[in-house]
């Protein structure tokens, strides 16, 4: 192992079908003035919204509700519901839905006692944090960002154009998340490979890292292989429990800091998309569906042994009369066709980009990379390559 970690996650999950008796168990922790954060129809339309509502009044709770929160939550709903937070004495903040809902809950958390301004403290600046937060609880409706088990949050400021996340520390982990694999049978299909694929993401962005060969890497193999398997039986049949609870446990164990232990990581695709999405509004793991691919033939050469063990090993590439750079290429062809088996789209222009967009997105979204440490004109034309 190349680098000395410590392991730290103290989100409890209750997985399961009845994973939602532990609910009242649970509230009985926290005081009586509970901030209950949710999407838009969704929760109400399966029967959830009320479920929830009925253990909250079993329990004694008073009940505030912050609803509509977007798929790309905003800096306007994390800073209403922090004025929420302060003026009603808020207990406990109830996220109930995806990783959106989750994420604007950990911001607004986070936000509600800040002194200052939180968006340019701790999105912007990336400072300490040093205020007083509320405990984050979550219910967890669609799979994807394995929100309900890490301390990270990605919000959007529109009239700025810019889409930031930041990983909190672990205190700011929802203290517990409730997984029941049946809420996501609702999900619509393209809201289901959306999170399929940042799911994907998160795993090779942590995999391709420029570390290779340990543990951890076996450990996301492992993820992905189950991934793409319970994937595909979900597309014929949304509802089959095994491969949603396959699913959904795979997107937490993406992105609860386990899969990224003694690796560099490499989070650029995540920056790319973040800008895309401040621009397009487009569905998280649409954008990065895009991306990926263009990226990673673009650094691929310079980390071509794991290239091609990701080929081998993920996608089953026979390896036989080919060199190196053809065995990691098929590979990236197998990623793609993934990605078009899944009916994601494949291009910028396909989810509203415009061409005007694309160096505006390539001036704000630079990190350092890992394999190879790209320029602002290596990403514009990533960009021009998927438009």
């Amino acid at each position: 192992m190349k680098f000395d970690f410590t392991y730290y996650n103290p989100t409890k999950i209750y997985f399961g079908k009845t994973a939602l008796e532990f609910l009242e168990p649970e509230l009985q922790n926290y005081g009586e003035n509970v901030l209950l954060v949710y999407g838009k129809a969704a929760i109400k339309k399966i029967g959830l919204y009320d479920s929830v509502i009925e253990i909250l009044r079993s329990a004694k709770k008073n009940v505030v509700e912050l609803g509509g929160i977007k798929p790309n939550p905003t800096y306007e709903q994390m800073m209403a519901g922090a004025k929420l937070v302060r003026d009603n004495a808020i207990d406990l903040i109830l996220a109930v839905g995806g990783g959106s809902v989750i994420d604007c809950a950990k911001a607004i958390s986070v936000s509600a006692y800040c002194d200052g301004d939180a968006w340019k403290k701790y999105w912007i600046d990336f400072e300490e944090l040093s205020n007083k937060t509320v405990p984050v609880a979550s219910i967890l409706t669609m799979v994807g960002t394995g929100s309900e088990m890490n301390g990270g949050s990605v919000i959007t400021k529109e009239e700025e154009w810019i889409k930031a996340g930041r990983v909190f520390p672990a205190s700011v982990n929802p203290k517990f998340s409730i997984l029941n694999p049946e809420y996501t049978f609702h999900v619509p299909k393209e809201q289901m490979v959306s999170g399929v694929f940042d799911v994907m993401s998160h795993l090779m962005e942590q995999y391709f890292s420029g570390d290779d060969d340990n543990t951890t890497d076996y450990v996301i193999e492992g993820i992905m292989k189950s991934l793409i398997h319970s994937t595909r039986i979900a597309l014929k049949n949304p509802t089959d429990y095994e491969a949603r609870s396959n699913m959904m446990w795979c997107a937490t164990m993406a992105l609860n800091t386990i899969t990224g232990l003694s690796k560099e990581q490499d989070w650029e695709v995540h920056y790319i998309e973040h800008q895309i999405g401040a621009y397009t509004d487009c569905p998280h793991g649409i954008g990065l569906a895009i991306v990926s691919v263009p990226y990673y033939r673009s650094i691929c050469e310079y980390g071509i042994d794991k290239f091609v063990r990701f080929a081998e090993t993920i996608w089953n590439v026979e390896a036989a009369g080919k060199s190196k750079r053809e065995i990691a290429e098929e590979g990236l062809d197998c990623l793609y066709r993934f990605i078009v088996e899944m009916g994601i789209p494949t291009s910028l222009r396909s989810i509203g980009a415009t061409e005007e967009m694309l160096p505006a997105i390539a001036d704000s979204c630079l990190l350092a990379g890992a394999y190879k440490k790209i320029s602002r004109e290596d990403i514009l034309t990533i960009l021009k390559s998927c438009f």
